[in-house]
């Protein structure tokens, strides 16, 4: 078998098919954010605004985040020096699964390199140590969320996206006495949606079942402090198993989950996703610590991101542009097609130096590839002016690969 041919063929048909993710090369300016430097394939290098980013309220460019990890760095090195059971528990990761605990009032927090991991981590665990569990997962669910479920080889039940009426029949479908879990997002990263906790929590009383709430695109964004939906909401309290991220908001990588203490410890105990990976390094735990501490007091960075979402989705629909209407951050543009998205894509980086990364299958199905917009707290009105305003006239010159971003 000829296996450069073979994979350089399958590269050929993401090709064609309008789905070869392309990557930019990018240079984050501190205090420039949400503009950066773009360093083109032929050499050449300028200034683009960036629209997809996760960096939701600017906190890796934030004076108390860069300190704290400064100073980290100065104290202790580079790395962790191991994994945690050996050697990287550092004073730093302590201190921040103090802080995540209290967050999320919660008796524990432990830390993962990624939420991925963290995701997969703890659901493969949990699942896998309750005899006989029983998951529920909404369809949409992240595939970190999936893979975790997957992985437990526990028996799985897919509900409809946040379709109240199908999780529950579903829920009584299971045996009475057996272990259940619930596993959903809060705020739904492709749809831009939110979940009803509330209810959610009302099933899981009700049928005996736990809650595992991916919060990663609401922490630091939503709540008095930061907590997330759940805690916006007032339901935190109600909420098992919160798991989170300080890859977005927070400004920095890893992730992490919080619960009573039995919960966390057996994760700790049993989890090859944990055991077997080197310790986040001192210096990334102290600047998660600095971001999470400062978004508990501080409201200002939620405030803005608020209003320069709203005025996004303001001004996309006096231009008559068509996205899913979520209640939360994220502004996606149906596009429809991933030829046509990527074309869009492209031309906005090429000609107006506006960087969106287009999203396509199978990260969304077909025929509902889009345009995920980050409005962020660091966003200035003259960025979604200028964004409105090109989109709309690629719309009005019919370039000839726009299908659906009108309204119909």
């Amino acid at each position: 078998m000829d296996y450069r041919k073979f994979f350089e063929n399958r590269i050929s048909d993401l090709k064609q098919e309008g789905r070869y993710r392309v990557f930019a090369n990018l240079e984050r300016l501190v205090g420039e954010f949400p503009e950066a430097l773009y360093h083109a394939p032929d050499g050449s290098s300028r200034k683009v605004t960036v629209w997809c980013n996760n960096d939701y309220l600017g906190m890796g460019q934030h004076p108390k985040v860069l300190t704290a990890m400064h100073d980290a760095i100065n104290r202790s090195g580079a790395g962790a020096g191991g994994t945690r059971n050996i050697s990287g528990t550092t004073k730093y990761v302590v201190d921040l699964e103090d802080s995540l605990a209290d967050l999320h009032n919660k008796e524990s927090a432990l830390v993962f390199p990624s939420g991925y991991t963290a995701n997969e981590g703890a659901l493969s665990t949990i699942i896998k140590l309750l005899p006989e569990c029983q998951v529920f997962s909404d369809e949409l669910n992240h595939a970190s969320m999936i893979h975790g479920i997957r992985e437990s080889k526990g028996k799985k039940h897919i509900y409809r996206h946040n379709d109240l009426g199908h999780l529950e029949d579903l829920l009584k479908s299971a045996p009475v006495n057996c272990p259940k879990l619930i596993a959903f997002e809060s705020v739904y990263s492709m749809e831009g949606d939110i979940a009803p906790i509330e209810q959610i929590c009302d099933l899981t009383d009700k049928y005996g079942a736990m809650t595992y709430l991916d919060e990663v695109h609401a922490v630091g964004v939503y709540g008095p402090r930061g907590g997330g939906v759940a805690d916006e909401r007032g339901l935190m309290d109600r909420i098992d198993i919160i798991e989170g991220t300080f890859g977005k908001a927070y400004g920095l990588m890893g992730g992490f989950f919080t619960a009573n203490a039995s919960i966390v410890d057996a994760v700790r105990s049993y989890s090859g996703n944990f055991i077997f990976t080197t310790a986040l390094p001192p210096a990334l735990c102290a600047g998660a610590t600095a971001s999470i501490e400062h978004l508990k007091t501080s409201q200002v960075e939620r405030m803005q991101i608020q209003k320069n979402v709203a005025l996004l989705k303001s001004k996309l629909d006096d231009a008559g542009l068509n996205y899913m209407k979520g209640e939360s951050h994220i502004t996606p543009l149906i596009v429809g097609d991933s030829v046509c998205c990527k074309a869009i894509t492209d031309w906005l980086m090429d000609a107006h130096n506006i960087y969106v990364q287009p999203i396509n299958y199978p990260t969304v199905p077909r025929g509902t590839e889009r345009m995920r917009l980050t409005a962020t707290a660091v966003h200035q009105e003259h960025h979604i002016e200028k964004l409105v305003s090109v989109l709309k006239s690629l719309w009005d010159e019919n370039h000839g690969f726009i299908h659906n971003m009108r309204v119909a």
